[in-house]
């Protein structure tokens, strides 16, 4: 029975308007008359027993959810023979639908956002104990607040999965074009079903067109128009991604709702842009008023022969979902005025084309005009090439000490040191090393990483493609080697002997540990330094001509560099105390080192210039978190880094700009976690990193910048560590 607005439901709540009505039952806006708030209730007409214990079961844990992108439901309670009731917080704004009816297609960036704040919801939903299905996602249950958060609401008809069960005694939405096929009939549903509604919902709202309907599709009735057939301006990795989620077996879509948050925002890493909040653009002030409408919503192409009263709601014409707003049409005066504007526009564009690349084509007189102007991006300054490196003095106000080794490098491949450098232990691959060639330009084509692995009990460095194939073990020292960095040409790496574990950043693992160095195939072992105590953390300019590195020689951990012209190792940092520095890494262009102070039993994330001058902390974030393993952005804007908490907990990953650092926060970037010793690929587009699965197994990593296409590289039982991705000579 449609309860009539003003009526008082369960002596509290002031029906004001219906909201949508269904086959089984409708939705109000009322008023909480004990707090005055608005909420909205959800109506259930099946009122037989068994109905309603799995109600009042099902109620009591949906009231338990708290996540961003749900709504609270705050009562439920059933009446009779009338009815079952969820009562939730009224979400103000309007619907995907309406959005959609509105203004047409959304934008690319738009449901990227929006998928991902879905992703999230359903994650929360699904990974709950018991799990939860939404079983009903489809535009008109997705509402964009007037601030433009995103929301999932209705959870009228949502399931609870008690054990293993493989059917359900709630009623079931089944709405075509977005049910996958197992949602009608007994079928089983699980996770994977609300992950088909959420794709086929992306798929309306970027194409204008409700999806072919799951199970016409499951009886080869129909088949999936392309989306970019729909929309050509979809990109092929995000159309892939949403109809691969459309599968119509449940083990061709994603398995989960973070595999498929992680392809959405993976289709936009050619952006570099890193997620934040998922929040897209409101409606105009004018649409923020207008009722949710979801009778209207729920309209959707419902096969022949079915009606509301059958459990279904009515069907919808075939086609568009929304008209097109109309354009006025443009005055002929206004016309012109564009016209003219464009003409300008490329004249100018050819002319500046002509000077920059062809100037022997334009007449000399409006050369010397232009000349005379003296525009930059015209007439750029010249540059001077082939200029040598200034000489620098390391006269600082800190005492800057130079250790007194100026040896020249030998590269001989066994040297005295490493006589056992050429023996293989068992288990060494059978691969040639000569197969590995040169490296290849990355951003979707073959890598290559190379990494440090306890596979055969020491740690060894291998090297493998980033599709999983070829790893190559380069080196066999009887007290193991790690910690590799690549020279910038790819042709070389510099590592670390001995290595007996892998050392945590705030342990002292490397107590008598030298710099080596070696061929890209594991020929050619040649001694760096001498170890006078330890040396470790190497890292290679990219200018090729110094290694910076971490040493305690002088009594504790202090920040080196290595020219390798000369031999010459020149101390960066002089402290006193219980300070002490690590983990150097160089900004692109060899000018500044970025690295870890330990002060006050904190680690701090501090830089300095290449030759140890103006030295600066970047990160204050107290004595509870430790900031370490720091990195730049390959543009040198922004310094990466590693924090986590004083206990032992899984690290995430923090940025900030350097030009900024003195006045602006540090950000923490929403990555799966644990996440740790990151690394860009030379284009910029992905990055490698260690972290680990569920059982807590240490490997390699990739994914792109914003966390998508995330790809175990390495899945030995042992450790893997230390990942360095293999530059691309002339990068």
């Amino acid at each position: 029975m449609t309860l009539e607005r003003g009526a008082l439901l369960h002596k509290r709540y002031r029906i004001v308007e219906i909201l949508g009505q269904g086959g089984m039952g409708s939705v109000y806006r009322a008023v909480d008359e004990n707090l005055g708030v608005d909420v909205a209730v959800k109506e259930n007409l099946f009122t037989t027993d068994e109905y309603a214990r799995q109600f009042r079961l099902e109620a009591v844990i949906l009231a338990n959810l708290r996540h961003p992108n749900l709504p609270r439901v705050t009562d439920h309670f059933v009446i009779g023979d009338q009815g079952q009731y969820l009562v939730m917080d009224y979400i103000e704004g309007e619907d995907l639908r309406q959005r959609m009816e509105r203004q047409g297609n959304i934008t690319e960036d738009e449901a990227v956002l929006l998928g991902a704040a879905m992703c999230d919801a359903l994650q929360y939903l699904h990974t709950r104990k018991p799990p939860i299905l939404h079983r009903d996602l489809k535009p008109g249950n997705v509402k964009i607040t007037p601030d433009g958060h995103v929301f999932l609401v209705d959870f009228g008809l949502a399931k609870v999965l008690h054990g293993s069960q493989a059917t359900t005694t709630g009623a079931r939405a089944m709405t075509p074009g977005y049910s996958p096929p197992e949602q009608y009939g007994t079928a089983r549903t699980d996770p994977r079903t609300d992950i088909y509604s959420l794709g086929a919902t992306l798929y309306a709202a970027l194409s204008g067109i409700i999806p072919e309907d799951g199970l016409a599709r499951a009886m080869d009735n129909t088949q999936l128009t392309p989306l970019r057939k729909r929309n050509g301006k979809v990109s092929r990795r995000l159309a892939s991604a949403i109809e691969r989620a459309m599968g119509i077996d449940p083990a061709e879509r994603f398995q989960n709702a973070e595999e498929f948050k992680n392809s959405l925002l993976g289709s936009k890493g050619k952006t570099q842009r890193l997620p934040g909040d998922y929040v897209i653009q409101p409606a105009p002030a004018e649409n923020r008023s207008e009722p949710y409408e979801m009778g209207a919503i729920e309209r959707a192409s419902t096969p022949p022969g079915m009606s509301p009263s059958s459990g279904l709601l009515a069907p919808e014409e075939d086609g568009p979902i929304f008209k097109p707003p109309k354009r006025k049409k443009k005055g002929f005066f206004r016309r012109f005025v564009t016209a003219i504007l464009w003409l300008l526009l490329i004249g100018a564009a050819v002319i500046v084309g002509a000077v920059r690349f062809a100037p022997q084509f334009i007449p000399p007189a409006l050369l010397n005009s232009l000349e005379s102007l003296r525009i930059p991006f015209l007439f750029p300054p010249a540059v001077q090439t082939n200029v040598p490196m200034p000489t620098v003095t390391t006269t600082v106000t800190e005492p800057v000490a130079e250790a007194t080794a100026t040896f020249q490098p030998t590269f001989t491949p066994t040297p005295t040191k490493l006589a056992t450098a050429t023996l293989k232990p068992t288990g060494t691959p059978t691969v040639d090393p000569s197969s590995l060639g040169a490296p290849t330009q990355l951003g979707g084509t073959i890598g290559q990483v190379a990494f440090a692995s306890t596979r055969l009990g020491i740690p060894q460095i291998f090297i493998i493609d980033t599709d999983g194939a070829n790893p190559v073990q380069l080196t066999s020292l009887e007290q193991g080697a790690c910690q590799p960095s690549w020279s910038p040409d790819g042709a070389q790496l510099a590592f670390i002997s001995p290595c007996r574990v892998r050392g945590e950043f705030y342990e002292n693992a490397y107590t008598d540990s030298s710099l080596y160095v070696m061929n890209a195939d594991g020929s050619g072992v040649a001694p760096l330094t001498e170890a006078l105590g330890a040396d470790f953390d190497p890292a290679w300019s990219p200018d090729g001509t110094r290694i910076a590195f971490t040493s305690n020689r002088d009594g504790q951990n202090e920040i080196y560099t290595l020219e390798l012209a000369t031999g010459k190792i020149t101390r960066l940092t002089t402290t006193d105390g219980d300070i002490a520095s690590s983990q150097p890494s160089w900004s692109h262009d060899s000018r500044m080192i970025v690295y870890t102070v330990k002060r006050l039993n904190a680690y701090q994330v501090w830089a300095m210039s290449a030759n140890g001058e103006d030295k600066v902390q970047l990160v204050r974030s107290g004595q509870q978190l430790w900031d370490y393993l720091p990195f730049w952005s390959l543009d040198g804007s922004t310094v990466f880094f590693n924090q986590r908490n004083l206990a032992p907990t899984r690290p995430w990953l923090m940025s900030i700009p350097f030009a900024g650092h003195d006045t602006l926060t540090p950000t923490k970037l929403i990555l799966p976690t644990p996440i740790e010793d990151v690394e860009f690929s030379p284009d910029g587009l992905w990055i490698i990193f260690e972290s680990s699965n569920g059982d807590g197994n240490r490997d390699i990593y990739f994914s792109t910048v914003s966390g998508g296409g995330r790809t175990r590289l390495t899945d030995d039982p042992e450790v893997d560590f230390d990942p360095a991705w293999r530059p691309v000579a002339g990068q």
